[in-house]
């Protein structure tokens, strides 16, 4: 209950202007936009161009400089009798700048960089999956405001036939055709349709405050809700976001093996280093001095216990689990639009029967509201054979608005 209030304050503090129609495609749109988990694709953007930012960095020079101290409990002699050379100082101090560049490294980077962007594809794509699922969510709220205002309509034209009847009743008790207090029947009968209007209110504005809620966008209780023209084509196949995801992390685990096949390469860099300290490179010159040097370095690890033919079997399983993945969905997915299928074409023959007991419904009602003029029911037979009809007609709304949500559901898992 307080719910609802809160629902019902939020609906009527909106502006009435702030929204006046809006449609199932606009609900989409506005959902792919506000929701939530739409804020994540710019930011894995933004996330990815930082990462490859610090891989690029790679091939720019990497500057280190380092200082120490230390005390050593013996140092380098000369023994060597009548020479003036000076022992080492047995505190020693040196500072040094070195600048490494790489040359090559069998093209990591390059690797790295494209495994990076392929995680970047597939993490938006995840995104758009994620969003794409909400559609059916939409849907059943959307649908289901449709269908409430197609029941306020028939309920309201059920009122209208019963504030007529009750004239002519009331009349016909004047002029003594009619038992005197049949009126106070259709007069209960507009108190149960009253209560039927309070009640389809309060689903609605739940409703729309739900809706309003998934796609961040202020509705009231004075929009308009389009009805869709549902364009659905049976037995077209499946075209969901979630196979480009499916590829996409296949071709993610193929540049990852790329690039544990580049992480073993050769890498040969150039290095310099200039210093100060006490001593220098000059080992007999016991005094603080600089000094340089410069030169090219070569790092290859020969053998890593078969850790890149682990991580290559790794891959190669974890591609294995997306082609399962894949196989379990499309299984799923044609499992689900083949029971739509079935679904679409059960309620159309309903609706067929639907019509044909709204016509004859209406044919026993004129017969009940002739019989009622004349005195020969009661109001009571008349009550029940209009709330016959009333039921018939929201049984074909009903129908009818399950069926364009199974249409909108079965475009949604078959991706069109």
């Amino acid at each position: 209950m307080n719910r609802l209030l809160y629902l019902l304050t939020l609906l009527m503090a909106l502006p009435l202007g702030a929204q006046q129609a809006i449609t199932l495609q606009d609900c989409y749109k506005l959902a792919s936009t506000n929701y939530p988990l739409a804020k994540q694709s710019a930011l894995l953007k933004h996330q990815n161009d930082l990462d490859l930012e610090v891989i690029s960095n790679g091939k720019l020079p990497q500057f280190e400089l380092s200082a120490q101290a230390t005390y050593q409990s013996d140092v380098t002699s000369v023994p060597l009798p009548n020479t003036n050379i000076e022992p080492l100082n047995k505190d020693q101090y040196r500072a040094t700048f070195s600048v490494n560049q790489l040359i090559y490294n069998g093209g990591l980077i390059n690797a790295s960089t494209k495994s990076k962007s392929a995680q970047l594809k597939t993490q938006q794509k995840q995104v758009e999956v994620s969003l794409y699922q909400i559609k059916k969510q939409i849907n059943q709220l959307y649908f289901s405001i449709l269908l409430i205002q197609e029941k306020k309509q028939l309920l309201t034209n059920k009122q209208t036939q019963l504030k007529t009847q009750l004239l002519e009743v009331k009349s016909g008790i004047k002029n003594g055709v009619i038992l005197p207090s049949s009126d106070h029947v259709l007069e209960a009968e507009l108190l149960k349709t009253a209560q039927q209007f309070q009640e389809i209110e309060n689903n609605k504005i739940v409703l729309i405050g739900n809706l309003s809620t998934l796609i961040a966008t202020p509705l009231s209780l004075e929009t308009t809700f389009e009805t869709p023209i549902t364009n659905t084509v049976l037995g077209k196949a499946i075209n969901r976001p979630e196979l480009e995801l499916f590829q996409l992390k296949k071709e993610e685990i193929t540049l990852n093996e790329t690039l544990i096949g580049k992480q073993n390469a050769p890498k040969f860099l150039g290095f310099a280093t200039g210093g100060y300290g006490n001593p220098g490179l000059n080992m007999l010159d016991n005094s603080f001095q600089t000094f340089y040097t410069v030169g090219l370095k070569l790092n290859w690890q020969v053998f890593d216990w078969n850790s890149n033919k682990k991580q290559r079997e790794s891959l190669a399983i974890a591609k294995d689990l997306v082609e399962t993945e894949a196989e379990t969905f499309k299984l799923n997915t044609t499992m689900e639009r083949t029971a739509q299928e079935k679904e679409i074409a059960t309620i159309s023959e309903l609706i067929q029967l639907d019509n044909d007991i709204i016509a004859l419904r209406k044919k026993v009602l004129e017969a009940t509201q002739s019989q009622l003029r004349n005195g020969v029911i009661t109001t009571s037979a008349y009550v029940t054979e209009l709330t016959h009809l009333n039921d018939a007609e929201n049984g074909l709304a009903t129908h009818l608005i399950q069926l364009e949500l199974t249409k909108a559901n079965y475009n949604i898992t078959t991706g069109h």
